[in-house]
């Protein structure tokens, strides 16, 4: 029995444990779970679970559905919403086949794949997502808790929500950073302290059920949807990484007016060069496409800049000059995406960058939202893809995409994502009957 699994099997002891819940992540970001009882987790930390994949979004077919859930040790953690007699606790849990092979279906298997090729260039992937977030009266409506506004402290209805969520999230073993209220009323952020990204995709998934239950538990609904309320800003999940190589940030260069190595500009430049291909990844909701509108704060140019937050990719400078805190900052992902492949996707678009050695264009500081098409099309600046049917388009056209992705999870995004869009495009919205059922 190795060290960490005894140390699971006493925590268990210690605390009361008598169930434990088995996570894990299916295509679209869903979280899946089941529960075991502690009297079953030193064989389930021995020889994995089985379950039928069949009925989970993109694993198996109804031939071929049998799965083994293999808990990550690491990953224990009690449940703190929980009743404590008996308690309650969670692992994350890695996807196998019955004859013990790797699932490909697995996001966490995708993003551990792309892990591994870093590493193997000497490199550590350390990331930090900015999740932002509704607070809603039900799930039935959009009526908000406030009128507040960015970092507003008198009219924050939610604050409590929020410092009892952190508080949570503190006790599940996850850095906060900060936390406060955003630009749309009803609005909120919590960021997630750096940390390497197989923790910190674990993180952003248990990020996401906290704020759910916390809002639950005290009688609101939250949501990560992407364009909740059509005339507000969206939520957003704004993706800071870096490259190191042991104690040194990789993307670090004092000598460059923007801090920034060659290393990292290459990097950059693979980000712009894939980003139209992997948005389907980033935004894959037919109404993530809503929130990628100019005028509400979120990008729709392929373009980068220090400080523009109109841009797709920012470099921060918040301590302009500081080796660790030299980052990159990708700005379209949303809030409801799967973590385990953005973070995957964007590690190998950066790497390709660099093993490519390619050379971004000037960064541009001005507003791209100002310039025509002419003068975009002057600086080589593209746009994002404008539909979720563009993006399934521009997806199946990416080798990098399928690369990364693996045959199995890409082919089973490609065919989730168009049947959504069918269902969408065969639906008669309300705006359609406002607009033309009085006058055609």
């Amino acid at each position: 029995m190795s060290e960490t699994t005894s140390y699971v099997i006493s925590a268990c002891r210690e605390n009361g444990v008598k169930f434990i819940r088995l996570w894990f992540t299916d295509i679209v970001g869903a979280l899946k779970s089941f529960a075991i009882t502690v009297e079953e987790l030193e064989k389930a930390l021995d020889e994995g679970m089985g379950f039928d994949g069949s009925s989970i979004e993109g694993f198996a077919r109804i031939d071929e559905s049998d799965m083994l859930a293999m808990p990550d040790p690491t990953t224990f953690q009690l449940v703190p919403w929980r009743p404590r007699e008996p308690g309650v606790a969670r692992m994350f849990c890695d996807i196998y086949t019955p004859d013990g092979r790797p699932f490909e279906g697995d996001p966490r298997y995708v993003l551990r794949r792309q892990l591994k090729r870093a590493a193997d260039l000497g490199y550590t992937f350390y990331v930090s997502p900015e999740l932002e977030y509704f607070y809603f009266r039900n799930s039935a409506s959009t009526e908000t808790l406030d009128r507040g506004g960015y970092f507003d402290q008198t009219a924050d209805a939610a604050s409590d929500l929020r410092r009892e969520t952190v508080l949570t999230l503190e006790a599940m073993g996850i850095e906060v950073e900060y936390s406060h209220h955003e630009v749309a009323p009803s609005q909120h952020e919590i960021a997630l302290r750096y940390t390497d990204a197989m923790t910190m995709a674990d993180a952003a998934m248990t990020y996401r059920l906290v704020v759910k239950e916390i809002a639950l538990a005290n009688g609101v609904y939250a949501t990560f949807m992407p364009k909740p309320i059509a005339d507000q800003n969206g939520s957003g999940m704004h993706v800071h990484q870096s490259l190191f190589k042991g104690e040194r940030n990789a993307f670090f260069n004092d000598a460059d007016p923007l801090h920034l190595s060659a290393l990292a500009r290459s990097y950059i430049a693979g980000l712009l060069h894939h980003a139209r291909a992997m948005t389907l990844v980033t935004n894959q909701w037919v109404n993530s496409y809503k929130r990628l509108l100019p005028g509400f704060e979120a990008p729709v140019y392929v373009s980068w800049a220090r400080r523009n937050r109109s841009d797709l990719i920012r470099i921060p400078e918040y301590k302009p000059g500081s080796e660790t805190h030299t980052r990159v900052e990708y700005r379209s992902p949303d809030s409801a995406c799967n973590p385990y492949l953005v973070f995957a996707m964007m590690l190998a678009a950066g790497l390709d960058g660099i093993e490519k050695e390619m050379t971004p264009p000037p960064p541009f500081e001005g507003n791209v939202f100002e310039l025509t098409a002419a003068e975009r099309s002057g600086l080589g600046i593209t746009t994002l893809p404008g539909s979720l049917l563009e993006a399934i388009d521009e997806a199946e056209k990416s080798a990098l995409v399928r690369q990364v992705l693996g045959d199995h999870t890409f082919e089973s995004l490609i065919a989730n994502k168009r049947i959504e869009w069918d269902r969408y495009r065969r639906h008669v919205t309300d705006f359609e009957l406002a607009e033309y059922l009085p006058i055609l």
